[in-house]
């Protein structure tokens, strides 16, 4: 159900979940400091307990309340990146609760460059919101989605689509060297430029959301198309493609020819809608020859998680 800013923050302040929108996916939001209330996330989302969450902020002044021992690079981040789609990892204070970590020595965190999650968390205080879908499911990044993994009766605050369509990148800066551990629109070679020194890159590691489980999986199986197949009308396959040209194709197939922005906005989208129009199978066009974009390691890393084995 639509619920307005009001609501939202009042259920929340009461123990509560709510879909928020980002500036990346919508979120499950719950009171940060409030166990119940995470633990509620991870309910509603069937979610596994080893997966941390990000703990989602409106000021850098509520930074010092969740990490210590933050390195000046990572205040020198968040002056540049945020609000914005960056997950810093640091070391976190003892008070933080372990459901939010995982029992792990580091707390996720970022500010989300959303107007109404930034209201919202002002009201609030700080949140936790993992992407707000059913836990393996493609996230949501509009209201619709929302409603197809839980129906009518899981609160949401409507901010429409959101301008991402993929989640932060995550980067780890508890230890050096410091590594991207999570790809997202803010690429490795942007953070490295900035500051100045090179960061490593490393995936399925415990301290990071989303990295070590099945995720953004549809209900059709995902597969790298075979570049040797042709492009054929069918009910049963639909294509993604980008890069190389393709004669006629049909409208089971789109093509963003090279708009990798646009690629990932719509990536989650085009899962759920071949879903909804009973698509068994959907073909993606591989990266091997495409052109660089700093988007693209983020959306092989997507793609790449829901692939069928």
């Amino acid at each position: 159900m639509i619920v307005d800013l009001k609501k939202a923050i009042s259920l929340i302040r009461d123990g509560d979940v709510v879909a928020i929108p980002t500036e990346t996916v919508y979120g499950l939001a719950g009171d940060a400091k409030n166990a119940l209330a995470v633990q509620k996330i991870f309910n509603t989302k069937g979610r596994p307990a080893d997966n941390p969450l990000i703990v989602h902020i409106s000021s850098i002044d509520q930074l010092h309340d969740f990490a210590e021992s933050i390195p000046d690079d990572a205040l020198q981040l968040a002056d540049k990146f945020w609000p914005g789609p960056l997950t810093l990892i640091l070391k976190r204070k003892p008070a933080v609760l372990d459901i939010v970590t995982a029992g792990l020595d580091t707390v996720a965190i970022r500010m989300p460059n959303h107007p109404i999650a930034l209201k919202l968390i002002q009201k609030t205080g700080p949140v936790t919101a993992p992407s707000a879908n059913r836990s393996g499911k493609p996230s949501p990044t509009n209201p619709e989605h929302i409603k197809q993994d839980y129906g009518t009766n899981l609160p949401i605050l409507d901010g429409g689509k959101t301008d991402v369509g993929i989640e932060s990148t995550v980067l780890d800066l508890s230890e050096l060297p410091y590594r991207i551990l999570r790809p997202g629109v803010i690429s490795k070679e942007e953070l490295s430029t900035f500051l100045g020194q090179p960061i490593e890159r490393e995936t399925a590691n415990r301290k990071s959301p989303g990295t070590r489980h099945t995720h953004y999986k549809p209900t059709a199986s995902v597969k790298w198309l075979d570049e040797r197949q042709s492009i054929i009308k069918s009910h049963k396959t639909f294509y993604i493609l980008h890069h190389k040209e393709f004669a006629n194709l049909p409208e089971n197939a789109i093509h963003f020819r090279e708009n990798y922005q646009e690629f990932a906005r719509l990536l989650y989208d085009l899962y759920r809608t071949a879903d909804q129009k009973g698509f068994s199978q959907i073909l993606i066009e591989p990266f091997t020859n495409s052109p660089s974009h700093p988007l693209i390691d983020a959306i092989i890393n997507r793609i790449q998680h829901s692939v069928n084995k």
